[in-house]
C-alpha cells in the first residue's frame, strides 16, 4: 500500500492519460466481443460528441488541478479533515476510508444534487440523453457539469482531508470504473448482482440510465455501492427492460449534436414521467 501511495503522490500526467486512453480502448474492444445490446449504430459517429465532452472535461480538470493540489497540501499541513481526526490506523484502512468518503462527497453527493436541483438537472441532462450507452458515455458531461463536479471534488478533499496521493488514486479508479459501468458489455447476471453489493456494477448503473423515473433517480454511486444502499437510493431493473435516454427529450438527432448538446442546459425544463412498474 505504501508503494501505491508513493506512486500516486507523484504520478506523471502521461500515466494518467494512459489510464484514460487505455481503459477506453480496452472496454471499446470488449464491447465488440461481448456486447450487452447489439446497437445498430455507427460506433465512431456516436462516439464523436462523447469524446468531445471527454476532452472538455480533461481540459477543465487540468486547468483547475492547482486548486486540488493546494487544498490537499493545506489539509495535510493543518491535519484537517475527517480521516485526520480519527485515531491512528493502518495505512490500508486510512486509504480505504479516504476513498470511500471522497466517493461520497465528490461523486455520490454531487450526482444526487444534480438530479434534485432543476437547473443542475438540465446541465446533467447531457449525460443522460445518450440513446446508445457505451463506454464513451462515461465522460459525456457538459463543461458546466465538469465545473460542478470539480467543485464537489474540491469540497470532498477539504472535508475528508485527503492527501493528493489519495485524490489521484481516486480519480484514476473513477476513470476505469465509469468506463466499466457504462460499457456495453454483457456479463452474467449473478456476477453482476454479486459485484453490486460492494461496487457499482454495469447493470446497477445502467438502471440509472433508464429513460423514466424513478429509475433515473436511483443508483447515484460512482465506485462504491454502499452509499446507495445506506441512503435508500438503490434500485434494480432487469437489463432486458432498459430503455436509454430521457423520456421528455426523445430527439436522438439533436441529442447526438455537439452544438445542440452545448445548448441543452438552457432549454425549458420538462418534468419526467413516472414508470408504472417499480421494482426495488
Amino acid at each position: 500500500m505504501e508503494s501505491i501511495i508513493t506512486y500516486f503522490e507523484t504520478i506523471p500526467s502521461s500515466h494518467r492519460s494512459l489510464i484514460l486512453v487505455g481503459g477506453l480502448t480496452f472496454f471499446w474492444l470488449l464491447e465488440g466481443g461481448v456486447p450487452l445490446f447489439k446497437f445498430k449504430y455507427k460506433k465512431w459517429k456516436h462516439a464523436l460528441p462523447n469524446l468531445f465532452f471527454t476532452l472538455t472535461t480533461i481540459i477543465i480538470n487540468f486547468a483547475l488541478a492547482f486548486l486540488l493540489l493546494a487544498t490537499a497540501d493545506w489539509v495535510k499541513a493543518n491535519d484537517f479533515g475527517i480521516i485526520n481526526w480519527f485515531p491512528e490506523m493502518p495505512l490500508w484502512l486510512y486509504a480505504l476510508l479516504g476513498l470511500l468518503l471522497l466517493d461520497f462527497f465528490g461523486a455520490y453527493l454531487a450526482h444526487f444534487v444534480e438530479h434534485k436541483v432543476k437547473p443542475l438537472w438540465m446541465v446533467h441532462l447531457v449525460h443522460h440523453t445518450d440513446h446508445k450507452v457505451d463506454t464513451t458515455t462515461a465522460n459525456r458531461h457538459h463543461p458546466i457539469e465538469s465545473l460542478i463536479r470539480f467543485a464537489f471534488t474540491l469540497l470532498g478533499v477539504f472535508v475528508v482531508g485527503t492527501p493528493i496521493a489519495l485524490v489521484f488514486l481516486y480519480q484514476s479508479m473513477s476513470l476505469i470504473f465509469t468506463q466499466f459501468t457504462h460499457a456495453n458489455i454483457k456479463m452474467s447476471k449473478g456476477l453482476d448482482k454479486a459485484l453490486s453489493y460492494v461496487i457499482v456494477s454495469p447493470d446497477m448503473h445502467k438502471t440509472h440510465h433508464h429513460y423514466r423515473l424513478p429509475y433515473t433517480d436511483s443508483n447515484y454511486g460512482n465506485i462504491f455501492s454502499i452509499w446507495d444502499r445506506i441512503f435508500g437510493t438503490y434500485m434494480y431493473m432487469e437489463r432486458e427492460d432498459l430503455v436509454y435516454g430521457v423520456d421528455v427529450f426523445p430527439d436522438e438527432i439533436k441529442n447526438s449534436s455537439i452544438k445542440e448538446l452545448l445548448k441543452q442546459p438552457f432549454q425549458k425544463y420538462e418534468k419526467p414521467t413516472l414508470s408504472a412498474d417499480v421494482e426495488k
